[in-house]
Parts: C-alpha cells; sequence; structure tokens
C-alpha cells in the first residue's frame, strides 16, 4: 500500500491523502478539498483515482468531490448516515464495510461518532496497519464536537476503538495541529518529556513532510490517550475543583476536551 500525503497550505491546515495500490495504480482520495494537487499529484505518478472517500460531511473534507469525480469517473463513499449531507454519494458504509482498491489494498470502515455523528475512519489490513482518522483523531489531540458531534460519543470512541488498535498503527489525520496540540499535552502534564522533546521537533517542520506517528507515540503524548496519568489528573482537579479524587477516565476526557475548546 502506497500512502501520499498532500498537505494543502490553507487555513484549515488541511491533509488529504492518496492511497494507492502498488500493482494496478489505482487510488482512493481522502477528503479530497484541494482538488487541484489530488489530481495533479495523481497524474504525475500514473496513478488512477477510482474512489473518493470522505471521513465525514464537512466542507472542508468533502468541497473537492465534485471536481476530482468529474475528471475521474470515481465512486464516492461515506457514512452510511451522511447521504442528505454529502451529495451524489454512490455507496453508504456501515461498521465493518471493506473496501477494496486495485488488487492489493483493503480498507475497514469504522462507524467513529463524536466529530460528527456521521464520521468513520479507515483501517487498513496490512502488514503496517494505518488508520486515516479525518477529524477523530489528531496528532496529539482529538477533534473537537461544535458541528453536530458529541463529545461522549467521541469519548466512546476513543475508547472502544481507537486505543484498542495495535500500537504499530499509522496515524494519517485530516489536519495538521500538532504543535498546537502537543502545547495543550504540556499546559496538562508539564513534565511530560515525550510531547517536550516532539515539540521541539515538530516546531519547524515541513507539512510537506509531515511526521507521521502511531498510536504507541500518541500513547506517549496525546493528552485524550492519557487519562490515567497522575499529573494529567491532578491538575484537571485543580482545573475543576468539584471532581472527586480519582475521576474516571470518561470524565478525564470530557473535561479535557471542555478545556481544549477554550484554550
Amino acid at each position: 500500500m502506497l500512502v501520499e500525503q498532500i498537505w494543502t497550505g490553507n487555513a484549515y491546515r488541511n491533509f488529504n491523502y492518496l492511497i494507492v495500490c502498488p500493482e494496478t495504480g489505482d487510488a482512493m482520495a481522502v477528503d479530497p478539498l484541494d482538488h487541484k494537487k489530488c489530481l495533479a499529484t495523481a497524474k504525475d505518478k500514473g496513478w488512477q483515482i477510482t474512489h473518493v472517500i470522505n471521513t465525514h460531511e464537512h466542507f472542508d473534507h468533502i468541497g473537492g468531490n465534485e471536481a476530482v469525480i468529474a475528471a475521474t469517473g470515481a465512486q464516492l463513499l461515506a457514512h452510511v448516515n451522511a447521504k442528505t449531507a454529502i451529495p451524489a454519494m454512490d455507496r453508504g458504509l456501515n461498521a465493518g464495510d471493506l473496501i477494496e482498491i486495485g488488487k492489493t489494498i483493503e480498507l475497514e470502515a469504522l462507524d467513529t461518532p463524536g466529530h460528527t455523528m456521521s464520521h468513520i475512519c479507515l483501517r487498513s489490513h496490512s502488514e503496517i496497519p494505518a488508520l486515516f482518522s479525518g477529524d477523530t483523531l489528531f496528532n496529539a489531540g482529538a477533534g473537537n464536537c461544535h458541528n453536530g458531534g458529541h463529545p461522549a460519543e467521541l469519548y466512546n470512541t476513543f475508547a472502544t476503538q481507537l486505543a484498542t488498535l495495535p500500537d504499530s498503527t499509522l496515524i494519517y489525520p485530516g489536519h495538521d495541529y500538532m504543535q498546537n496540540n502537543l502545547e495543550f499535552t504540556l499546559d496538562r502534564e508539564p513534565n511530560n518529556d515525550k510531547a517536550k522533546k516532539l515539540l521541539e521537533d515538530v516546531m519547524e517542520q515541513d507539512p510537506d513532510s509531515a511526521l507521521v506517528s502511531t498510536l504507541a507515540m500518541e500513547k506517549e503524548i496525546n493528552a485524550f490517550l492519557r487519562l490515567n496519568s497522575p499529573e494529567v489528573i491532578t491538575r484537571l482537579c485543580e482545573s475543576f475543583p468539584d471532581l472527586p479524587d480519582n475521576p474516571d477516565p470518561k470524565t478525564v476526557f470530557l473535561k479535557l476536551r471542555e478545556l481544549r475548546n477554550d484554550w
């Protein structure tokens, strides 16, 4: 499986992706907002975009659909419940549905509500697993729930699906928010040396060659995956004095999301 991460350079700091079968050159475009870059990259490399998939219905993820499909004839896939929000869908996806690209790629749709209630992530069935996480899991962060989502659902997605994936899973998020997210982690956990070191490394990062994290790394530097950290809990109780001394992981997650909303 080949993965081409495409930095849009826009104000929203979107990443688009081409997932490519190396044997056939067939490709899936993930959230191809910057349709010009996606089409140009495929053309330059001799790939054919056969599928477009949207992780969710927000405009900065579906805005390039029409142009890519007009140029390629690709099929459009998204969450089954997004049919009224995403025009011209060809296939609605349920949890566990498989998508095949070319001869060698199999992707599994995960039903991952939280950022919106019709959000999917894609898990690759490959030797080195990968997760295309849209706006659910970011590098060192978690998606907001402002526009059609719910934080309790986001917690359930993290706890029951994402956190249980193999630690070797490569993480391909929908945006580059790594620096800000690491700064939030350090605001919550100032003694997290792994986050400090990574923040130094990515301060001058070229988004065209962005670091690709793993789930193991995220568990070390992402506050939303560190719900049992004593320092995270202690500082959270300082911010919310009414919390019990040992809040449960869901409460920690929800309070972290509340703090991040205004941070």
